[in-house]
């Protein structure tokens, strides 16, 4: 999709549809109250053009809530269509980013290929935020997850053209909504792929490409260097399969970065297919277990938009890829895996398989060693690693746990950002006691109470005293049904929120 900033007056340009965006102005909370819905503009011909339908009451304002007029008088595009913010004051720039969504989204199966979005005038937003999170939106609502359908109609946007100042701040704010939209896209594409195209040794080879396009370093090794390195944890999981497992590692070395700068690690679970091995899952809704990489993907295309946006910072990205299969040389429960130790020399942590299904915090936990061996000052792991993350915050909120405060807040406040939805969850020595084992120095699950505290503090063995987050996104990464500015399919969450953790440095 081409993207442009215009400086244009938005009543005469000659276009398509031409999109607007209402907030209900309305204050009064009363039972008798009525939604007053207004338009976020001050052009006095596209609020005589939208008077009689803002008037009618069939358009309220609400959020994403849309209506279409065909040949509006006075002003020259052939539709006028009218999105909704919700209350004026809750707008925030996650309410543009969803109308710009949903003006794509309304667009494309009406066989609208160009569109021009005005950017909303109000007091309670930010010009530069409200423009990049608009071309955020625009570019997450032009996804569709249809890849393989033998009949699929490519509906995509050719033109989203941004109504704002040309100034210098809102260019640049544009730019990055382009670069971030494209690359969550980027991570939803990898997510969006069947298990049997998107194996591991796939997923390091488009890793690869995108590195080569956006000059990062990459690189991906495969079961000897694995085995190298005394990845255990990583190798027990890989084992039972026949596809081979993928040590993905990503760099961007910027030339003038500090030399004495920290170092941010991302680590991804790049489990390109879970069947639970041994301790196999239920059939039903196994199919989505394609989707168990999308931690490893945020990482990926997280490092895509660094690699664009060009921080002065030095990050580095650990993607661990694997299956999870269960055939005769899979892991058993109660075997005893080791995990890779941190220097030589030193023994690597021994880890009680207690669960074959509790894979993804295996992977991660060498992914999280060799980060810090590497060099990384700063740790951040995402991965779809807990049902019991679900279970507590539910398809709306992700969990988040720490062991810095201000690691934690820093990304925190890149979320508040970015406009995803994180919730710090604890951690804490009863907790841990639930995965001591009898045999092992640890074990891989901790029983049904406190499921995601109990993995997240399994994974915190292997950072050490390095400031570390971990991101549980199980219940985020796939939309089970259609949004007006999403498609249902894979989200690409975490992206955006990880690049402003990154620049937050």
């Amino acid at each position: 999709m081409n993207t442009a900033l215009l400086n244009s007056p938005a009543a005469t340009l000659e276009t398509e549809l031409l999109v607007l965006t209402a907030a209900d102005t309305q204050t009064d909370t009363g039972p008798d109250a009525k939604p007053r819905p207004a338009l976020l503009t001050a052009d006095a011909a596209l609020a005589a053009a939208a008077a009689a339908v803002l008037t009618s009451g069939e358009f309220k304002g609400g959020a994403n809530e849309t209506v279409l007029l065909h040949a509006p008088n006075g002003i020259k595009a052939k539709r006028l269509l009218i999105v909704g913010l919700g209350k004026t004051d809750k707008l925030t720039p996650q309410s543009i980013r969803n109308a710009a969504g949903t003006a794509v989204r309304f667009a494309k199966p009406r066989g609208i290929r160009s569109l021009a979005f005005a950017l909303p005038e109000s007091p309670a937003l930010n010009p530069a935020a409200a423009t990049q999170a608009a071309t955020e939106g625009a570019f997450i609502g032009d996804f569709d997850p249809d890849t393989y359908r033998s009949d699929r109609k490519d509906q995509s946007i050719q033109s989203f053209t941004l109504l704002a100042p040309e100034t210098a701040e809102l260019k640049a704010a544009h730019q990055a909504g382009f670069i971030l939209g494209e690359s969550q896209n980027f991570t939803r594409s990898l997510v969006n792929e069947p298990g049997n195209k998107l194996t591991p040794t796939e997923m390091g080879r488009r890793a690869q490409v995108m590195a080569h396009e956006v000059g990062l370093h990459c690189e991906v090794h495969s079961t000897e260097k694995i085995q190298q390195l005394k990845m255990g944890a990583f190798w027990s999981v890989s084992q039972g399969s026949e596809e081979p497992p993928a040590l993905i590692v990503l760099r961007y070395e910027p030339a003038n970065a500090p030399k004495d700068g920290p170092v941010l690690g991302l680590v991804g679970k790049g489990i390109t297919f879970d069947t639970g091995g041994i301790s196999i899952k239920p059939s039903d809704n196994m199919e989505k277990m394609k989707y168990d990489m999308a931690g490893g993907a945020a990482m990926i295309g997280a490092m895509r938009a660094i690699a664009l946006l060009k921080p002065n910072m030095r990050v580095l990205a650990v993607v661990c890829a694997a299956e999870n299969m269960p055939d005769g040389k899979a892991q058993k429960p109660g075997d005893v895996q080791t995990a890779m130790p941190f220097k030589d020399g030193e023994p690597g942590k021994t880890i009680e398989i207690i669960n074959t299904d509790a894979e993804g915090r295996l992977v991660l936990a060498d992914g999280l060693t060799y980060a810090r061996q590497l060099g990384a000052t700063h740790l951040v792991d995402a991965a779809t690693l807990t049902g019991a993350c679900v279970v507590a915050l539910g398809m709306v909120t992700a969990g988040a746990f720490s062991n810095d405060d201000p690691t934690i807040g820093k990304f925190l406040n890149a979320a508040s950002t970015s406009g995803e939805k994180f919730w710090r969850l604890p951690l804490g020595e009863e907790y841990a006691e639930q995965i001591k084992s009898d045999i092992a120095d640890i074990k891989n699950t901790g029983g049904r109470w406190g499921g995601a505290i109990t993995a997240a503090e399994f994974l915190k063995n292997f950072v050490g005293e390095t400031p570390w987050i971990h991101l549980d996104i199980a219940g985020l990464a796939w939309v089970e049904d259609s949004r007006p500015y999403i498609a249902k399919g894979p989200s690409g969450v975490a992206v955006r929120s990880l690049v402003e953790w990154v620049k937050g440095y």
